[in-house]
């Protein structure tokens, strides 16, 4: 059975709180290795350690731009004392989840916008710090995201979900990050994604779930189905293989190929995924 590592789930997250165990074991049992956990907020951020520690699993420190409005400078303080802390923790891989969402409309007005910016700044300027890559949330953000990399050189990372333009997506992999694909990759309608998938390196893709959100074609209930009464369907880890078959397909390649090749690109985004846990 092909091997992979979902570079980013959040089995932290409330909807896993009845069978987190169970989810992780059947994600175990479908081929997914490692998965990385990243913390959204400060309160979070033993959350994700344990339970990484706990399942063998790998877990990021950050501040997530949607909960910015929340945040202070203080657990900007908190967030370099657990960096500090946990230097030598192999199972911590990354700052992140952080960057900066240009879709929420509250986050974008110009004190939001503002307070993004500034926690996002001051996140690259920590993982600089302490020579971590990181963990980028990128929606509708792309070009106000490269130019704080520009600003402040980090050492690589992952632009997680990634569905900006090609020109976009090669300058953030000439600036040494790995793109993230997951289940927006298996809607047919999703036509420039696709194309991306398909057209870039193969040497620059990852795969991630980002569960329980992003459900792949086949969970996902359209506002028509969910008034019927069907249920949206809970992404998790275990989804990882299937749709990693769908990019197979694109792509005209084995399933065996594109695990071995994923997994290498991702201990490369990640260097930390090398060591043994």
């Amino acid at each position: 059975m092909p091997s992979w590592i979902d570079t980013h789930c959040h089995l932290d997250a409330a909807e896993f709180d009845a069978d987190r165990s169970a989810v992780r074991e059947r994600a175990h049992q479908a081929g997914v290795a490692h998965c990385v956990i990243p913390a959204v907020a400060a309160a979070n951020f033993e959350t994700v350690r344990d339970l990484a520690h706990a399942q063998g699993d790998h877990y990021a420190l950050g501040i997530h731009p949607l909960y910015t409005p929340q945040a202070t400078p203080e657990h900007l303080d908190q967030l370099d004392a657990a960096l500090h802390a946990n230097r030598d923790d192999p199972h911590l891989v990354a700052v992140g989840e952080i960057g900066l969402d240009g879709f929420v409309p509250s986050l974008n007005t110009p004190e939001a916008w503002a307070q993004q910016r500034w926690f996002y700044q001051a996140q690259l300027e920590l993982a600089q710090r302490h020579q971590l890559p990181v963990i980028l949330h990128v929606r509708r953000s792309a070009d106000w995201l490269l130019q704080g990399l520009r600003k402040t050189r980090v050492t690589g990372g992952i632009a997680h979900a990634f569905n900006g333009s090609l020109q976009q997506a090669q300058t953030f992999i000439t600036m040494g990050f790995k793109l993230g694909f997951g289940g927006a990759l298996t809607y047919e309608r999703a036509l420039q994604l696709r194309r991306l998938a398909t057209e870039l390196p193969l040497s620059a893709l990852v795969l991630e779930t980002d569960a329980p959100d992003i459900p792949p074609h086949w969970l996902y209930a359209t506002a028509e189905q969910r008034a019927g009464g069907t249920a949206q369907g809970r992404n998790e880890p275990a989804e990882l293989p299937r749709i990693a078959q769908v990019l197979a397909a694109l792509r005209g390649m084995s399933l065996s190929e594109l695990a071995a090749v994923t997994t290498a690109n991702a201990r490369v985004a990640l260097p930390r995924l090398q060591w043994k846990t």
